[in-house]
């Protein structure tokens, strides 16, 4: 229930900020609800929700296959949750026009917010978020955000071409990057972590004041380039929100310590993250 409660609340947040932000200020949005938005200019009889709901089923046929029965429902859920939300959202209230360049920072963030929720419960919104699930099959390496960007630009060409105006398509893209970048920070970087690198004389009494602290810590024998003399390196994993009590424990320890500490993604083992088959 958690779960597909969260679905739901980012699923309703993308078809805000369709109707806020994008098709209030003609802004081309990348994906099959581009696509749809295209159709609509074509066929204005025929609404966005309904459109994108349609063109969806051959990529959730194809993605049946490919990734899995629970991704696919998770998916298929969201994908009716934000069709119906984006009609329902016009029926009920009609958006005023604002500030192109401010519906397409803010428009692109709001709709990164609603897209990463839902694929931080392993769903997706349909359309080319699907295209870029079957990417990730390809290329696990690569971040979700980027891989949306490579089948949304097909569609932004598209809305330039039957818009009649590339700024339509431009300003699109502006909202794809924002809502790229906000996406990569939902998945990978609200619990990101970090790793600390100390080479201290007092090794031994540093290593025990962050272990009284129930942190881990492993010893990295090493030696020194230019003098060659043995030295022990304390690697420490630890959250973001720790890093100032982590500094302040070495300091304590050996002021003269040399620490060094960079950003780690993807801790898994004890007191972080857990291995998931279905992660992206």
């Amino acid at each position: 229930m958690r779960s597909y409660s969260i679905i739901t609340l980012g699923s309703v947040i993308f078809a805000l900020s369709f109707n806020w932000f994008f098709e209030a200020n003609q802004i081309g949005m990348g994906g099959l609800t581009g696509l749809a938005q295209v159709i609509n200019v074509l066929l204005p009889w025929a609404s966005v929700g309904i459109l994108s709901a349609v063109l969806n089923v051959p990529l959730f046929l194809l993605g049946w296959k490919l990734i899995g029965r629970h991704l696919l429902i998770s998916s298929l859920f969201s994908m009716l949750v934000s069709s119906l939300a984006i009609d329902g959202i016009a029926l009920l209230y009609k958006f005023p026009p604002m500030d192109t360049m401010l519906a397409c920072l803010v428009g692109g963030a709001l709709l990164g917010v609603g897209v990463g929720l839902v694929f931080s419960q392993g769903a997706t919104t349909g359309g080319t978020d699907i295209v870029a699930r079957l990417l990730k099959l390809k290329f696990p390496w690569l971040p979700m955000g980027k891989l949306i960007l490579i089948p949304d630009f097909v569609v932004l060409a598209l809305i330039a071409v039957v818009f009649g105006s590339v700024n339509a398509a431009l300003y699109g893209l502006v909202a794809l990057f924002v809502s790229t970048v906000v996406i990569d920070k939902i998945l990978y970087g609200l619990d990101e972590s970090k790793v600390a690198y100390i080479i201290s004389n007092s090794w031994r009494k540093t290593a025990d004041a962050i272990l009284a602290r129930d942190r881990g810590v492993t010893i990295l024998n090493a030696s020194g380039a230019y003098t060659g003399d043995e030295k022990h390196v304390l690697l420490v994993a630890f959250k973001q929100r720790e890093i100032v009590e982590v500094k302040r424990i070495v300091h304590e320890a050996d002021p003269g310590a040399f620490l060094i500490v960079c950003d780690a993604h993807d801790v898994l083992g004890e007191g972080f993250g857990e291995y998931k088959k279905e992660e992206i």
